[in-house]
């Protein structure tokens, strides 16, 4: 049996180059493939990489589908099924809106592929293929990953590894609590190990990719000694309350920890209130949270969201401010947005304030649209809030300036001007960027 596994592209201009910074290593592909029986032939294409070669023989494609890459996710559906192929669609996208899945596949994967997968494989080979598998949160220990798939596919040069699972807070725009119904699962701390070790000489940085690292800070804290012991570097992503823990910052910048992701959102506590993120007020702060990850060493990649109705035309200044004077590593400046499945989402379409039935299908939307009407700015005002943001937040002057409160860890600090200059260069390329293929014309194939 020939199985494809397809990684779709959020969209395409023509001529044009896609995002650099989107070309990490699709690591629920290389999951899927470690997962597949060695009978079986699998091919892997990325559609931010390289072309599809849609009439290469094959028995089946399987597509990890996403909300920003649904729609060109369909597009890939409907060329292979206009061939005759069919198609299995899976992930958070899927999941979050399955009957619109169902529409562009032969087959769903709804929840975690892991439990499941066997069972599509051998439905698929004996011609019995269901319409809808459901794949339960299991425990999870033994997973395989195999990236051999990527050998010779040009992504950044960051090794990612997958530590835990889900997140137990409640932020009201997260897809995360949906998905995984606000709970939080770490992989045993010997297989993290072992993944990892097998990797560092190819590797000189790693992305630990859990939704939150600190979802479980027991577990945490009886990984960090193993990770020590392995002297590698590694960024993740936490939740702030992890960060106010001075004892968890400084295991972790001993286990090799150089930097994190962490969701600051908004500056004002009333808009933290209504996305039910109180405890990114807790204790000292924003203040007292970023001292201790800086006496330690680690940096910061702060986000900030911009929608919510305390959101005025100072508000992307003063964010800026922020990050600037706590010499931030980088920062994200994004519109809020309501994805589907998620408590905002639900609350906005009571409320009719979605400015599409579904974004993320609706091809006059572009990435860095409003998909919704804000209470207080116009949505197009926030659009270019943020778009001003970045571009003063990556301007020359202010890289140099934040260099210098980064310099602590000699790789991080060489690799912080390239890093800061692929985001320069990209503010303008990100705004307007299309969902879909612009130049496919043929219209989505919609199963009978």
């Amino acid at each position: 049996m020939r199985l494809t596994l397809i990684q779709p592209a959020i969209g395409h201009r023509p001529g044009e180059s896609y995002i650099r910074s989107w070309q990490m290593e699709p690591l629920p592909i290389a999951t899927l493939a470690g997962l597949t029986p060695a009978h079986v032939e699998l091919s892997f294409y990325d559609d931010r990489l390289e072309s599809i070669p849609y009439d290469a023989p094959t028995d089946a494609v399987a597509i990890p589908v996403e909300t920003y890459t649904a729609r060109r996710a369909y597009q890939i559906a409907s060329e292979y099924r206009r061939r005759g192929v069919p198609v299995i669609l899976g992930g958070f996208h899927p999941t979050l809106v399955p009957e619109e899945a169902a529409r562009f596949g032969e087959a769903i994967i709804c929840g975690e592929a892991e439990a499941i997968w066997p069972e599509v494989l051998d439905d698929l080979a004996h011609g019995r293929l269901q319409s809808r598998y459901q794949g339960e949160r299991g425990a999870l220990a033994n997973i395989v990953v195999d990236r051999s798939i990527f050998c010779g596919k040009r992504y950044l040069p960051i090794g990612l590894i997958e530590t835990g699972r889900g997140c137990r807070f409640p932020c009201e725009f997260c897809a995360i609590q949906t998905f995984f119904g606000r709970s939080y699962r770490s992989r045993p701390a010997g297989d993290v190990v072992r993944e990892l070790a097998a990797l560092r000489a190819e590797k000189k940085l790693f992305f630990f990719v859990d939704d939150n690292f600190a979802g479980d800070m027991k577990a945490g804290r009886e990984l960090l000694p193993e990770l020590a012991a392995l002297k590698t570097r590694w960024i993740t992503q936490i939740s702030i309350n992890a960060a106010h823990d001075e004892a968890f910052v400084a295991g972790m910048a001993r286990a090799g920890c150089r930097g994190v992701l962490i969701g600051f959102e908004s500056l004002d506590a009333d808009n933290l209130r209504a996305m039910n993120k109180r405890f990114n007020t807790m204790k000292s702060g924003y203040a007292g949270a970023l001292a201790n990850l800086r006496r330690h060493g680690i940096g910061v990649y702060g986000t900030f969201v911009f929608g919510y109705q305390n959101d005025t035309a100072d508000s992307f200044d003063e964010a800026v401010d922020f990050a600037l004077e706590q010499k931030m590593y980088l920062a994200a400046f994004n519109h809020l947005t309501p994805f589907p499945g998620t408590p905002l989402y639900t609350r906005l379409q009571a409320e009719g304030r979605l400015r599409f039935d579904a974004w993320w299908l609706d091809r006059r939307y572009r990435y860095n649209d409003l998909p919704f009407v804000p209470e207080r700015l116009a949505p197009e005002a926030i659009t270019a809030g943020c778009v001003a943001a970045r571009r003063r937040f990556y301007a020359w002057p202010n890289i140099l300036r934040r260099s210098l409160g980064n310099a602590r860890d000699a790789f991080m600090w060489r690799n912080f001007f390239p890093i800061n200059a692929m985001h320069r260069n990209e503010v303008a390329l990100r705004n307007g960027y299309p969902l879909g293929d612009e130049t496919t014309e043929s219209p989505l194939l919609e199963c009978a």
